[in-house]
């Protein structure tokens, strides 16, 4: 079994995440695209998100069309902040050694993963998906020397240069400009029913 799994603070979840997930289950067979919020990011001390209930209820919205794509809640669940190294071991564990997990991130992410922690353990324990992103240019060759053995586990897809951020979005909505066409109708309704982003006090 083929389980794809793509993380983020999904703070809101948007187009290009949804994008993403589905070239990447459609190119490489995968049965399910798993979708792990993320609780307090490692990478990301003292950033302020919105709480985990509004992220993971905006993801369930977005993601209720596509059977294939499911939610994990593991990373909201487990105190602290969490590693994508430990975050694969627990999910291998639940699914067994035959899954074969492929790990979904974006050029930017490839061009910083020799800094993560452990980061030659996730290149053994996951295929690493990666999805083109605008000004983001790269080459394996370069990147095996901080990673050696990344190349072989690397696995390249096509899919839409969507020029989307959830920094960008948060932005759009605090300065009153419109984020439709940006994210799902129901996410974009549920951004404003609940007040999101209109400040940093609120969120």
């Amino acid at each position: 079994m083929r389980i794809g799994i793509l993380g983020g603070t999904f703070d809101p979840v948007h187009y290009a995440h949804l994008a993403i997930a589905e070239e990447a289950r459609s190119q490489l067979g995968l049965e399910l695209v798993v979708f792990l919020p993320a609780g307090q990011p490692p990478h990301k001390p003292g950033t302020v998100i919105a709480p985990a209930h509004h992220r993971l209820a905006m993801l369930e919205l977005a993601l209720a069309p596509n059977s294939h794509f499911v939610i994990s809640r593991l990373d909201l669940e487990r105190p602290g902040p969490c590693y994508t190294v430990d975050t694969l071991v627990l999910l291998q564990e639940e699914w067994g050694p035959e899954t074969e997990l492929y790990f979904i991130i974006g050029a930017d992410s490839l061009l910083e993963m020799h800094t993560w922690y452990h980061p030659e353990r996730i290149v053994e324990l996951a295929r690493v998906v990666v999805a083109p992103r605008p000004g983001n240019p790269f080459h394996l060759t370069e990147l095996e020397k901080s990673l050696p053995g990344l190349s072989r586990r690397v696995r390249m897809i096509q899919a839409p240069l969507l020029e989307i951020s959830g920094t960008d979005l948060r932005r759009r909505v605090r300065e009153g400009q419109p984020i439709k066409y940006y994210l799902p109708e129901e996410v974009e309704a549920y951004v404003f029913e609940h007040g999101l982003y209109q400040g940093e006090e609120q969120r």
